[in-house]
């Protein structure tokens, strides 16, 4: 793993990370068993992107619903290999590597979330899950960058939110003035601080652009050096768990360090892409919640082992579901409405909201009953202990908080 950028170099996460990571990596396993939870300020919040538009309805099954089997007759999921929630929901089977989280209620469900008007374009729709804005008064930030923005007294010695993953950095962690950075590959920043030591060597005195092209060089230079640190300190022995050799496990695995390391970023924004099963989708989703799911259980063991399990949230999402009915090609096709997840401390329901109205359809696609924006409310009211107005540019409180999903 390597440091990228998102705008700029923050160099006292830098500094930070290199000598935490250095020094302290095994300062938090110490308080193993604990079990503490501290206040909203010492929390974590882990973000998990499920890319492409997950399939809502074969993730959590409405396994004795007529008109779901009568939608689905190649698809559907059968009674017998659901793991049941109750008589009527079930998970897909591909998800048994979350049953520890169910049986020691530490995972939450909220069902229908959406919002108005839903666009079935990947790009349109993820861009309002991350901006919170339709596009006609979008504005170029995210709700976690705003949210970063905003915690003007906050102790800024670590990023307050870090990206993991190659690709560009999520709109969501974006906002003018904010450095976020990502943990990217190491190839890459090496190729960049190639090309910004030749942009440097190339500028003159009299060049107008000296002055930031020497940035460039420097901060890359001090990116490159932290890959370098990081790489050594993660190549050592990881024994204090499990993790699957899968990209979203290998991410998990890295927050999972940095947060026993005590790094004090307090939001974790990771992806795992792949969902737009069109075509033969049974195995390929399958694999992918497969996947989710064992790097998330194994994120959540470890969290329990260090005793840091009820101070991190992990919130899973994606930017819409599928339609109800199956197509030609054993696929599905884009639709609006699906769950999201919550796991990690002890959370006082398994589902929030009313489950799936096959009977109510608004063509074809399942309604949205829960705006998106309610659940980022209560996640940053209630469980980062910060306010959501200007993350969210508008107040969706009254309908978050209502939704009870930490008491």
């Amino acid at each position: 793993m390597g440091v990228a950028i998102g705008s700029a170099v923050p160099a006292g996460w830098l500094k930070t990370v290199s000598a935490n990571l250095a020094q302290q990596e095994n300062a938090g396993q110490e308080n193993a068993g604990q079990g503490s939870a501290g206040g909203p300020q010492d929390r974590v919040l882990v973000v998990i992107q499920l890319s492409g538009g997950n399939d809502g309805l074969n993730t959590v099954v409405p396994y004795r619903d007529e008109r779901y089997r009568k939608a689905r007759p190649e698809l559907g999921i059968s009674e017998s290999e659901v793991i049941k929630l109750d008589d009527a929901l079930g998970l897909h089977p591909a998800m048994r590597p979350v049953e520890h989280l169910l049986e020691s209620q530490r995972w939450s469900i909220v069902q229908g979330v959406g919002y108005p008007s839903p666009n079935r374009s990947h790009f349109e729709s993820m861009d309002i899950w991350h901006t919170c804005h339709s596009k006609k008064d979008r504005a170029n930030s995210g709700w976690l960058g705003r949210w970063v923005a905003d915690q003007k007294s906050a102790d800024l010695s670590d990023s307050l939110a870090v990206h993991l993953g190659a690709e560009t950095l999520p709109l969501a962690c974006q906002e003018r003035g904010v450095q976020v950075p990502s943990l990217a590959s190491l190839e890459q920043m090496r190729l960049r601080s190639k090309v910004a030591a030749t942009m440097s060597s190339e500028s003159s005195p009299q060049n107008t652009n000296g002055g930031l092209l020497d940035f460039v060089s420097t901060s890359t230079q001090a990116a490159v050096q932290v890959s370098q640190r990081l790489e050594n300190v993660l190549a050592s022995p990881d024994s204090s768990g499990d993790f699957p050799g899968s990209g979203l496990g290998e991410k998990l695995r890295v927050v999972s360090r940095l947060i026993l390391a005590g790094v004090r970023t307090r939001v974790y924004y990771v992806s795992l892409d792949g969902f737009d099963t069109h075509a033969n989708q049974p195995q390929a989703h399958a694999g992918l919640l497969r996947q989710w799911s064992e790097a998330l259980g194994a994120f959540t063991k470890r969290m329990q082992a260090a005793g840091q399990q009820d101070r991190v949230l992990v919130v899973t999402f994606s930017e819409f579901g599928r339609r109800v009915a199956e197509n030609a090609s054993h696929g599905t096709d884009h639709g609006a409405a699906a769950p999201m997840f919550l796991a990690g401390p002890k959370l006082p329901k398994l589902l929030h909201g009313a489950p799936p109205d096959l009977g109510n359809l608004d063509d074809g696609d399942l309604k949205f009953e829960i705006d998106f924006r309610s659940v980022y409310a209560s996640v940053l009211e209630s469980w980062l202990g910060t306010s959501s107005l200007k993350s969210l540019d508008g107040d969706y409180r009254s309908t978050g908080m209502g939704l009870g999903l930490f008491s």
